[in-house]
């Protein structure tokens, strides 16, 4: 359900040997003028016993040097969100599945939290019977509704809010937040310290609603909103001045609308990807990512036949039709927080 076509899907153009890359490199400022194409031939000429990277990874590798001069009307490259200090209600959300525990019935509970970290206050916490994220777009959906959309949201790599085998370990929940407009964060592997107010109010909720844990889901969930009325209403928090966190909240001004819809003026063509995870262009078949599955994204031919594909803001990658793979740029995604 996560993972692209493939375990290993894209091929990364800062992964090629350094001696190719120092040639390419060299025959590009030796010719400025050159292109992929002369380049790849050259180095066809150059080395042999070695598989010689396609024209797309290529001029991947001279975009990231610099190297690269951009037909038409330039446009902001986004470079993931900058990190926020979360300093004000619906800046920064922060949200993470409360490890899983035994009901009597048996059954796995997995309740999926969400605090605004300004205030602390806790938007929501969702007794759930799986980390699918079918049941994470109903609960963030909800969510929206009831108090608006925010700035940023920080999370971990974990699933539904990343996907490990996917492009940029996106995740179709990811994509959603991002037409919303909002920002993701996450954090670094093995570092929960750096969502480290959730953490914190992760353990308040294990000793006060899980130990023992109720009977069912429905008995569960009613724990869980005692929980939150008395957490959000009624304790006072040091760090808010001895204030409860619903002193501080109030609803985001950003109203969720549901979709916006997405316009590339500068590109050539507007392309929707398949449910299979493909760009079509023409006859071609590009292997892109089925978390952009009905997405629309934008491809530009920046170069004899090497385009450039973009989502949004965002210009994610280069292919070419001949091997008909994408060769990502540098990741905008990765994880940018530091340690709180």
């Amino acid at each position: 359900m996560w993972s692209s076509r493939s375990r290993r899907p894209y091929r990364y153009a800062h992964q090629l040997p350094f001696q190719v890359e120092n040639f390419i490199l060299n025959m590009k400022r030796e010719h400025s003028t050159w292109g992929a194409r002369k380049i790849r031939e050259r180095l066809i000429r150059r080395f042999s016993g070695i598989k010689i990277p396609a024209k797309s990874t290529i001029h991947a590798v001279l975009d990231r040097h610099g190297l690269v001069e951009r037909r038409g009307r330039s446009r902001r490259r986004a470079q993931g969100t900058a990190l926020s200090l979360g300093q004000t209600p619906n800046e920064l959300w922060c949200t993470d599945y409360k490890g899983e525990f035994l009901l009597g019935n048996r059954q796995y509970c997995y309740p999926l939290t969400v605090t605004d970290h300004a205030s602390r206050y806790l938007l929501t916490c969702e007794a759930l019977s799986s980390t699918c994220e079918d049941y994470a777009f109903t609960v963030f959906e909800r969510l929206f509704k009831e108090r608006g959309l925010p700035a940023n949201i920080r999370s971990d790599n974990g699933v539904p809010f990343a996907s490990a085998h996917a492009l940029f370990n996106l995740s179709k929940l990811a994509v959603w937040w991002l037409r919303l407009g909002i920002g993701i964060e996450r954090i670094k592997p093995g570092h929960p310290q750096q969502n480290g107010r959730h953490e914190r109010m992760h353990l308040t909720l294990k000793k006060e609603a899980t130990k023992p844990a109720a009977g069912n889901f429905l008995q569960q969930q009613a724990r869980f909103d005692d929980f939150i009325e008395v957490f959000n209403n009624e304790r006072p928090h040091e760090a808010l001045d001895m204030k409860c966190p619903a002193e501080v909240y109030q609803p985001s001004t950003r109203a969720y609308t549901g979709l916006p819809d997405i316009d590339y003026p500068f590109h050539d063509k507007i392309i929707v990807v398949t449910n299979c995870g493909r760009i079509c262009l023409g006859a071609k078949k590009i292997n892109f990512s089925t978390v952009f599955a009905g997405q629309a994204v934008g491809i530009k031919e920046v170069h004899d036949d090497i385009w450039l594909v973009s989502f949004m803001d965002y210009d994610l990658g280069y292919f070419d039709l001949e091997t008909r793979m994408l060769e990502p740029l540098e990741n905008p995604f990765g994880p940018k927080v530091l340690p709180m």
